[in-house]
């Protein structure tokens, strides 16, 4: 009997060690979660909530999907191949079709740094009264030090202790505003294109399916030291890494959606478009109590940072993959993509009139880009000589082609738009 207790206990502390085994593989989907809540997204979810109240809500949801899938996609590459996007297209691919392709990737990843330095500028402003100007290069600088003396685990721990802070902080506004759950629902799965609303809906789009967090996932999914000697090891990596893909996009839609409510739910219903992100602070304050206002900067300039590093590594794994080596912050093509991704989005905000409608112009672009990224992974990643054993299924091949041709079909609808509005 105490030896049927003994091996009861025994069997009982191996199944807690397996659960939380999940931990130890927690950690790249949030890195890469921080890119698709950063300041270009608070522009574009406000733009949304702020205008169409409670309607957009459903490009969020399809957006989350659409990331789930194609990150989940991109980080298997990863794990199977041991290379990063940018790598396996330079390895397997002609010049002639990938160098353009990274090259569009690196001038996303210009566009994206663009709305996360401006975020935090704009942030530093709300809480110190310092000019945008000023601010963007203090946010800059910030970020290069933290990349170039960081591994990334540190970055790691600092990133996650970010996203939480972001999510705390909105779940905190959302308690003191009054949502229209009923009408938030139907938003969530509804879809439905309100007149002048394409822009808002690409914006959002390029938003969460950002083209440079394809490329870092498949980056820094490799930084954990797992073992993958064998199948049954890598099978291992990509079953918890589903899971961390899973729950790290899940916290992003959260983020996001909450983001959209409580645009829709301050300013919408009191008919007051949102057209910079001071002025939502400045309209917080009166609304929801001068605390909410306070916190929505903090946040702000926290996801300006996180988000910041995050766009200068993925910038980094594409320049230094074109050369055909991984990120490393020691090596001069990394440390090239980095500053030029950097310096070059600090240079284009001293040109910039508008920043919020800048923060969403950049957002548009990332969708722009996007479909070139989704071709070019899909075609490696249903390629046996790429990922010999694990290579797509052709159910998976078709959902992936599908999520492209989507972005590209609203693509060529926001061209149409945009000359029929001219």
């Amino acid at each position: 009997m105490i030896n049927y207790f003994k091996d009861l206990k025994r069997k009982d502390h191996k199944r807690i060690l397996g659960g939380l085994e999940i931990f130890k593989y927690i950690g790249p989907g949030l890195l890469v979660t921080v890119g698709f809540i950063d300041p270009g997204n608070w522009a574009s979810n406000f733009a949304a909530g702020s205008e169409f109240g409670y309607a957009l809500l459903w490009v969020v949801t399809l957006s989350t999907i659409m990331l789930i899938i194609l990150q989940h996609n991109v980080a298997h590459l990863g794990i199977a191949t041991g290379l990063c996007l940018s790598e396996a297209a330079t390895q397997y691919t002609p010049k002639w079709l990938s160098r353009p392709i990274l090259g569009t990737a690196v001038l996303a990843s210009i566009s994206t740094s663009l709305a996360e330095i401006l975020g935090g500028a704009i942030a530093l402003q709300m809480l110190f009264d310092i000019p945008i100007m000023i601010g963007a290069v203090i946010t800059t600088i910030v970020v290069l030090i933290l990349l170039f003396t960081n591994s990334y685990k540190k970055i790691e721990r600092f990133i996650i202790a970010f996203v939480s802070l972001i999510g705390l902080s909105f779940i905190y506004e959302l308690f003191l505003i009054d949502v229209e759950w009923p009408a938030a629902v139907v938003g969530w799965i509804k879809p439905s294109i309100p007149e002048g609303s394409m822009l808002i809906v690409m914006s959002v789009i390029g938003a969460v399916v950002m083209p440079h967090n394809l490329f870092l996932h498949s980056e820094v999914i490799q930084s954990h030291e797992y073992n993958k000697q064998d199948e049954k090891s890598i099978r291992k990596v990509m079953k918890y890494e589903l899971y961390d893909t899973l729950f790290s996009m899940i916290v992003g839609w959260g983020i996001n959606s909450a983001m959209i409510l409580l645009a829709a739910a301050t300013f919408f219903k009191t008919h007051t478009p949102v057209d910079e992100l001071q002025q939502a602070k400045s309209l917080l304050d009166p609304l929801l109590g001068t605390h909410a206002g306070v916190v929505f900067a903090i946040a702000l300039l926290m996801a300006g940072l996180s988000s910041t590093i995050t766009s200068g590594m993925a910038a980094g794994s594409i320049f230094s993959g074109i050369f055909n080596e991984s990120y490393n912050i020691k090596d001069s093509h990394s440390q090239v993509g980095v500053l030029i991704s950097l310096l070059v989005a600090l240079l284009l905000i001293f040109f910039i009139g508008d920043p919020f409608r800048g923060l969403i112009i950049s957002q548009m672009v990332l969708s722009i880009q996007l479909p070139f990224t989704v071709f070019l992974q899909v075609g490696l990643t249903s390629s046996r000589k790429v990922m010999g054993q694990y290579v797509n299924k052709r159910f998976t091949t078709i959902i992936l082609y599908t999520i492209a041709g989507i972005v590209t079909a609203l693509n060529i609808w926001l061209l149409i738009t945009a000359i029929q509005g001219s």
